[in-house]
């Protein structure tokens, strides 16, 4: 099966002496989007160019630090910035809160301005040295990096973190029109209504509104066999605006290394998945920004256990917005929970390798928050998906999977997203998925979904070719 290529060897020195091009990369200070454009930003050196990746020194650490289903070393050769920000308000999730979006973090959404002095600094330097200066953003960052349109030789690019279908919708309702039936958006598509709280809603209109005109182009962590109506519909919308639009997915790489006996020891998950059956295991895991309160923690825990099915559970709090400051707080399980279901379900309590987990012949299922880093790595893997969007672009990414593709199901009804998902719900969409005619075809599905997906990196595949066109483009 053919792998994205890995980035070449040689130091970042030896490579700048040479660039005419330059790339940078300024991601938002949340897991999913410091590891897609890490992701990216490695399938951009293996072209050689040199690539900068600028973040806070936490975050830069965390993006390295979590990196899964590629060689890490890969990444000495990416030009990492590690500055130095004023300390910020690091609260813990809040369990209780009604709308579910991770509001702990915005504090340190907010402190990401304090890049933007070392980031205007960065391409002045670098604007004085290399013939083009090419700035890879994340769509929340725009004001750090504004310097880049005053530089006559720096072109930016906005990093859509979502997929192509979400920004679809969101342009769609910018201009007015309603969500009804048409041949792309399905009736049922649900509103923006308790996706966000108020004051990221402040923060994207900041951000992400008033930059978008100067703009190049938009980048997509996204397939053209999978997305394809909706980036047509993208590029009909921004044509008189000449903004060029690349779904350079998936970053994530598309084969796993095999594990030799010489290699660091795996994770437990993997050795425990390696004494189960083919496609009898469904992966459970929320993302990085979720956070359950008991009860919901205990519904989910029974239904698991009813299901009697095979389970890979990781249970931890959302992240905080310096995920090495202090204790995070550890879920309880109902007592002795562990040992009922020894042998049938694992409980992960740290971070796990979910690239490796959903690679896996065992893997059957996944359910999942729907964000759209855990789509795009499922729908690559070929895994079908038991959907329980939280919060932001995931109910949306729900409507997606589940009746546009049709990969998947829906676990919990976004309309009824305050109440309690039972044991008896969770327990039936297991089964539904793992244990039923509908869940075999799906799962049918996925599997050549994945396939194709895979398949489009190889050479002549739609998203090397795209991947290359980009190069040609940003290299011009």
């Amino acid at each position: 099966m053919a792998n994205q290529q890995d980035p070449p060897s040689h130091g970042i020195n030896d490579l700048t002496k040479q660039a005419q091009v330059v790339v940078v990369m300024v991601p938002l200070p949340a897991q999913g989007h410091l590891n897609q454009l890490l992701q990216l930003s490695r399938l951009i050196l293996s072209h050689n160019i040199p690539v900068h990746y600028v973040g806070a020194t936490t975050h830069n650490r965390q993006a390295k630090q979590r990196v899964h289903g590629w060689d890490p070393n890969a990444a000495a050769n990416i030009h990492f910035h590690d500055i130095e920000i004023p300390p910020f308000h690091c609260p813990p999730p809040d369990p209780k809160a009604k709308i579910k979006f991770p509001s702990h973090l915005q504090p340190v959404f907010n402190a990401s301005s304090q890049l933007t002095e070392p980031v205007s600094m960065l391409l002045r330097a670098l604007s004085c040295k290399a013939r083009k200066v090419i700035v890879i953003h994340d769509s929340l960052m725009g004001t750090v990096i504004e310097e880049a349109r005053f530089l006559s030789n720096a072109e930016s690019y906005t990093f859509h973190s979502v997929s192509a279908f979400a920004i679809s919708l969101y342009e769609w309702e910018l201009e007015g029109k309603l969500i009804e039936e048409n041949e792309l958006f399905p009736r049922d598509t649900p509103s923006l209504e308790g996706c966000f709280t108020d004051e990221f809603a402040d923060f994207v209109d900041c951000h992400y509104n008033k930059y978008q005109k100067f703009n190049t182009g938009c980048v997509y962590n996204t397939c053209k066999l999978v997305e394809s109506a909706y980036l047509d519909f993208l590029e009909k919308e921004t044509i008189k605006e000449g903004i060029k639009h690349w779904a350079l997915g998936p970053f994530n790489p598309v084969t796993i290394p095999e594990r030799s006996e010489s290699s660091k020891k795996q994770h437990f998950c993997l050795e425990w998945l390696d004494k189960q059956a083919k496609n009898t295991v469904i992966y459970v895991s929320f993302g990085t920004t979720t956070t359950f309160d008991d009860e919901q923690i205990k519904e989910l825990a029974i239904g698991l256990r009813e299901s009697k099915k095979k389970f890979i559970w990781v249970l931890r709090d959302g992240d905080k917005g310096d995920v090495f400051n202090g204790e995070e707080r550890r879920a309880e399980l109902p007592k002795g929970y562990e040992n009922s279901v020894d042998g049938i379900g694992l409980v992960v309590r740290d971070w796990a390798p979910q690239l490796e987990i959903l690679a896996h012949p065992a893997t059957g299922g996944f359910m999942s928050h729907c964000g759209w880093n855990s789509c795009m790595e499922s729908i690559s893997m070929g895994v079908p998906i038991a959907a329980w969007p939280m919060h932001s672009d995931q109910p949306r990414n729900t409507v997606l999977i589940t009746e546009v593709l049709k990969i998947g199901i829906v676990v919990k009804d976004w309309a009824r997203r305050d109440e309690i998902v039972t044991s008896k719900i969770v327990g039936s969409a297991v089964n539904r998925l793992m244990a039923s005619t509908e869940g075999d075809e799906m799962r049918k599905r996925a599997a050549e979904m994945g396939e194709s997906v895979r398949g489009s990196v190889a050479e002549g595949g739609v998203s090397r070719m795209e991947m290359e066109s980009f190069i040609a483009h940003i290299t011009r």
